[in-house]
Parts: C-alpha cells; structure tokens; sequence
C-alpha cells in the first residue's frame, strides 16, 4: 500500500518548530501505522520498523529516480534503535537523510516520529551498495547521481 506524500502545510508545520526532530530532512515519509502491524505486545512488532524503512527508502530513491530497473541496490547493513512502544492508531513521519555518500554505497539515517504521541520513538540506519545488472560487480555511483543526492538533500525542512 502506497501512502500521499506530506503535504505542504505539515512540512511547513515543522520547519516552524525550532527544535523539531525532523527539522533538517529533505524527505519525510508518512506510514500509517495498521491494526496488523501490532504483535501479541499489542505495539508495532520490531521487524515492521524494517519494512517501514524499506518504504521511506524506496521514496526517498524515488525523488532521484534512483528506484528503477535500472538501479540494483542491495542492503548491506540495517539497525534500528527502539526508544517508545507503537500501537495502533498512529501515524509515524519518517525522516530519511544520506548520512554518506560513498563510492559504491550510500548510508542513510531515519528518525521515527509519532504524531500520536508527538515524540521520537525509533531511529535506524542502512547501508545500500550499488552494483550493475549481473548484481556481481559493485558499480559506482555516478557523478550525475550524486549530483541529485546532493540538491535532494539541500532542499531540507
């Protein structure tokens, strides 16, 4: 299931609050959080957050038309750091910003924000390695991506 953008009046909302913990991020994705994203604790089941991160990635990507069948990506490392408990009805703005761009990688951060509870509940990284369509060799990052990275990230909150 695909969720809207963020609307303008929400990215202006938080560029207005001077220590707001997504104040800085170029690209802020909004998940609704589901019924079936809870587990027997009745909060959002860990391995979720992972899919959350996927999705913030893949629209992040999408900004630079670096999601296609063109662009091979694998995930070389994750984490994610657990601060609050989520249950269900939420809807949680994440904040995803290139921490690094590398060679062959690029490493991006994510900040979990809850607008239930109006407070960070979650933070993680990722590492994605780029390689040509054998999916063998690594292949670098071109200047031109790196290049939309770069005025991505300059557009921030």
């Amino acid at each position: 299931m695909s969720n809207p953008p963020m609307s303008d009046a929400t990215r202006q909302d938080i560029a207005q609050q001077d220590n707001h913990p997504l104040k800085g991020f170029a690209v802020i994705y909004e998940q609704k959080v589901e019924w079936g994203d809870m587990d027997a604790f009745k909060h959002v089941n860990n391995v979720v957050y992972y899919d959350y991160a996927q999705r913030a990635r893949i629209h992040y990507l999408e900004q630079v038309d670096m999601f296609n069948l063109q662009t091979h990506t694998v995930i070389a490392s994750s984490s994610c750091q657990y601060l609050n408990s989520v249950t269900f009805p939420d809807v949680l703005w994440i904040g995803i910003r290139a921490k690094k761009i590398g060679n062959t990688s690029l490493t991006h951060d994510y900040v979990y924000f809850s607008t239930a509870q109006q407070k960070v509940v979650a933070t993680a990284s990722s590492v994605i390695v780029f390689f040509d369509q054998t999916g063998k060799n690594k292949q670098p990052i071109s200047d031109g991506q790196r290049q939309q990275l770069t005025e991505l990230e300059s557009h921030t909150v």
